[in-house]
């Protein structure tokens, strides 16, 4: 994969520039003309282009323009003569993303390469990405990604929805259990009937067995009127019944007389009614050990376990993880009814680093936080808004920016030696330590940092 593309006239330089950029472990390719340039780029190019402004025939101004038109986004980095800074500035208002006037030190070269080459991978990933969602189509966002444990979800799912057996689905919390429930319901030849979903762990004992089982008028003092139960409700659909190890052993036991005789006879009434329903069953914790404990019947636990469902915790599908941010955050902004935020390089550190312990049902709340602009990540240490200049109001905020961005280019090449960065500005050390602190620049912030005379 190629990383730069060098454009210069001058052999010399650019065998120097390959050399460095060599050195630098990237992958870069030198060309002697802009239209040279042209036959190798096109708008799926990964990586930066370099280009001297002033050559015969097609300019670097002009060749910029012309991979502008191929794709806005493609990062270029012009070199400019002292008299062409005035048009190089002009670039960047249409939208280039740096320039360098000559000479220029290598590190400064190369540290804009480096950060050019972050801002378009991360473009071409949520290029990728978008894709991947639109591809999606209206599959639900759990059930998204190509890790294999989900692999093996969605076939097992597949296999048992249209099979008349209920199922138990056991997954931490915020993994996406009653999203497995619905999928379920939606595969399955029920999925016209109702599906019916209940919390056990939500409704106090008192209540539960009137709102599973329903009662007649006058069943207990307050029943004024006939309540069909979650169960009868879901007559000719699916009963979801999350949480069911919250629910008590006096439920425990009426439940699996509904499960073994598919028969409902409601508070107040001797009438018993037929069913036809499946039930999804899920848990936060295992059952199995919670039978061992007596906590939960064993029988009701094996009238539940003949098909089991397991939904992986995110950290076992880290790579799953971009995707299904991507969707949330596609869905999120179309409810917000807001453009979707790029995916910047703090919102994906975060993204690889955080733990996720609650999950896909956390990941969406992120992403939510994200669409409305209340994210709040830090940014990297060190790190310095190379194109900064493109998105400034005016031609002071770009040249300051550009200013910054070399300072800081030069504190992270030197490792935060201010001797060598002082030396490679070529500028007194009174004027660094105020430009640093205009800019609000500290070199302790970069890592290996030392201050003036720290060595030798």
């Amino acid at each position: 994969m190629m990383d730069v593309v060098f454009v210069d006239d001058d052999d010399t330089l650019r065998e120097a520039n390959l050399q460095s950029f060599a050195l630098e472990g990237l992958t870069a390719m030198a060309v002697p003309s802009a239209a040279r340039a042209l036959d190798v780029l096109d708008a799926e190019f990964p990586g930066v282009v370099v280009t001297d402004i002033r050559m015969p025939g097609m300019d670097g101004l002009a060749l910029f323009r012309r991979l502008r038109a191929l794709d806005p986004d493609l990062p270029v980095i012009l070199i400019t003569g002292h008299g062409d800074i005035p048009m190089a500035v002009g670039a960047i208002r249409e939208g280039a993303y740096h320039f360098l006037p000559k000479p220029y030190p290598a590190e400064q070269l190369l540290a804009a390469v480096r950060h050019a080459l972050e801002k378009r991978r991360l473009v071409l990933e949520n290029r990728r990405l978008a894709r991947a969602v639109e591809a999606a189509g209206a599959e639900d966002g759990a059930f998204l990604g190509a890790a294999p444990a989900m692999r093996r979800l969605r076939e097992t799912l597949r296999q048992v929805a249209d099979a008349a057996v209920d199922v138990l689905v056991e997954g931490e919390t915020g993994s996406g259990k009653d999203v497995v429930a619905r999928q379920l319901h939606a595969l399955s030849r029920r999925a016209a009937r109702p599906f019916v979903a209940l919390n056990c762990g939500a409704l106090p004992e008192s209540v539960m067995e009137s709102e599973l089982f329903g009662h007649e008028a006058g069943a207990f003092t307050g029943a004024q009127k006939r309540r069909v139960g979650r169960i009868e409700h879901a007559d000719g659909g699916t009963l979801f019944l999350d949480e069911i190890e919250a629910m008590t052993p006096a439920m425990q036991v009426k439940l699996l007389r509904v499960l073994e005789s598919r028969e409902i006879a409601p508070l107040g009434t001797n009438e018993v009614r037929r069913l036809d329903l499946r039930v999804v069953a899920a848990t936060k914790v295992g059952l199995a050990e919670l039978v061992r404990q007596g906590a939960f019947r064993e029988d009701l636990y094996y009238r539940l376990h003949v098909v089991t469902l397991r939904v992986p915790p995110l950290r076992e599908r880290r790579e799953d993880i971009p995707l299904l941010f991507a969707h949330f955050l596609a869905r999120a902004a179309a409810r917000f009814e807001r453009p979707a935020p790029a995916i910047d390089a703090a919102t994906r550190r975060h993204l690889e680093s955080h733990a996720w312990p609650g999950n896909v049902r956390e990941l969406s709340h992120f992403a939510e936080r994200v669409a409305l602009g209340l994210a709040d990540l830090p940014a990297a240490a060190g790190a310095a808004p190379a194109g900064a200049m493109a998105g400034a109001a005016s031609l002071p905020e770009r040249v300051d920016a550009y200013e910054a961005a070399l300072l800081a280019e030069a504190m992270a090449a030197h490792q935060g030696d201010v001797r060598q960065a002082v030396a490679a500005l070529g500028i007194p050390r009174k004027t660094f330590y105020d430009k640093l602190k205009r800019h609000g620049i500290a070199p302790q912030d970069y890592r290996g940092g030392r201050e003036e005379g720290a060595a030798g």
